[in-house]
């Protein structure tokens, strides 16, 4: 067994990672590097070229010699740090995509978004999987067995990937938290992980992003009850909410809400209506019956004057929580909607900012911006979607895995899971396999 670290080793995002069997070889997740295109997400079509050029994919390099040995493509869940990078990649494999049905309808929306030239190119055949279901692949070096096994994240039908082989598991959890109350599905399945434990994990690839903060990430339920205390204490005329476009629990909540304050509640924004309906799609969307989806120019403008006049009627929820330039919060900041914000309204923002500089610095523009206008700002009413160090330690002595290989984070983080794993009596170098991007390693 082979192991490829193909992005997402030196940097959060553009996760891809390949395993090599023998004559196989399986991808895990195939996703952008996120800041590269925040100026450009807004956009309705992206070309693989311009994505390349600014280094939002991952570097296939390391991988072209064993391309036809690829026998699936398996996509963990519906994030574009995960499931992004598709649509341009997959094309060099010819080998099907599996996922859930959230995953693969946003998949379709992200497939139908491609240029011409991108739509050509692709012609994987795209597989869907329920959550907590199996799925046999036959090889030439023997049969395998994946499954998905659902785990609570920011995302619905998010799942760990579990491969079996005559040459031992591989589970791919990345991402996860332990969440017992979540909002939306099933809590956290302990004890699936622990009977995956004693089945025997020969290697773990797994998420390090907060492997350096020492706690427990807390449940969903409290950033509901966080939202409730701030949308029904406060006095305001206008009232918009940002977000995650991929949160639909979160956006449950923010609707639940806003239908207790006697609003209507309209959803601005390509991301938002991208997401929401594949949740549809998925049938994961508790409120699909009560929002009006609005992501075109003048439809948008259209609605945003009926605000303007009745501010106290409308909740707005809107895209821009990290300060992307042309989301529509950062329009509105601009004066360029008919709504002008001012004193009498409030924002909140339901998110953390991600901590990447770019985001930082876009995140500070516009609240100077709203600042100017005086208006009043909620920050960080949010937990995360990941896990967090005590989390990762119970990850771990779950499944007592004989490798590790951490991910999605550059070199410190990493290197805190595997500090982490030596805690619990791994020796780092050998049973924990630090790597970079385009690097590898045998098991």
């Amino acid at each position: 067994m082979k192991v490829y670290a193909v992005g997402g080793y030196s940097e959060v995002g553009k996760n891809m990672t390949l395993v090599e069997i023998g004559e196989d070889a399986f991808i895990f997740d195939c996703g952008l590097y996120i800041p590269a295109i925040v100026e450009l997400e807004e956009k309705e079509k992206i070309s693989g070229k311009v994505l390349e050029e600014v280094g939002a994919l991952p570097n296939i390099n390391i991988i072209k010699h064993i391309t036809k040995k690829v026998r699936a493509i398996f996509i963990g869940h519906a994030h574009l740090d995960h499931v992004g990078a598709t649509p341009y990649v997959a094309y060099n494999f010819n080998a099907p995509i599996i996922g859930s049905s959230m995953t693969t309808e946003l998949l379709k929306d992200l497939i139908n978004d491609l240029t011409k030239e991108d739509k050509e190119k692709f012609n994987n055949k795209l597989i869907k999987i329920n959550p907590n279901s199996t799925y046999k692949i036959r090889g030439k070096s023997g049969d395998y067995e994946v499954e998905f096994v659902s785990v609570t994240h920011s995302v619905p039908q998010s799942c760990a990937i579990l491969l079996r082989s005559k040459e031992g598991n591989v589970l791919y959890t990345n991402d996860y938290k332990m969440d017992n109350n979540p909002i939306i599905g099933k809590k956290f399945n302990y004890e699936k992980f622990k009977k995956i434990g004693k089945e025997g994990v020969k290697l773990l690839i797994t998420e390090a992003l907060y492997a350096d903060e020492e706690r427990k990430t807390y449940s969903e339920i409290i950033a509901r009850e966080m939202l409730k205390d701030v949308m029904f204490n406060i006095d305001t005329d206008g009232l918009i909410v940002t977000t995650f476009s991929s949160h639909i629990a979160r956006l449950k909540s923010i609707v639940d809400f806003g239908k207790e304050l006697n609003r209507k509640v309209l959803f601005f924004g390509r991301s938002l209506k991208r997401y929401v309906e594949a949740a549809i799609n998925s049938g994961v969307c508790p409120f699909k019956d009560d929002i009006k989806l609005l992501s075109f120019k003048d439809q948008m403008e259209r609605y945003f004057k009926k605000v303007e006049k009745n501010r106290k009627e409308y909740l707005v929820v809107c895209t821009g929580h990290q300060g992307e330039p042309g989301s529509v919060l950062d329009r509105l900041s601009k004066n360029i909607f008919s709504f002008k914000l001012g004193k009498n309204d409030s924002v909140i923002f339901s998110t953390r900012v991600i901590p990447t500089p770019i985001n930082q610095a876009n995140r500070e523009i516009l609240e100077s911006r709203l600042i100017k206008k005086k208006v009043r700002i909620y920050t960080d009413v949010h937990v995360s979607g990941h896990a967090g160090r005590e989390d990762m330690r119970d990850l771990i002595r779950m499944l007592n895995p004989e490798k590790i290989l951490p991910t999605h984070a550059g070199l410190q983080k990493r290197s805190a899971l595997a500090e982490l794993a030596s805690e619990e009596g791994y020796k780092i170098g050998k049973d924990v396999l630090l790597l970079e991007n385009e690097s590898s390693a045998e098991i």
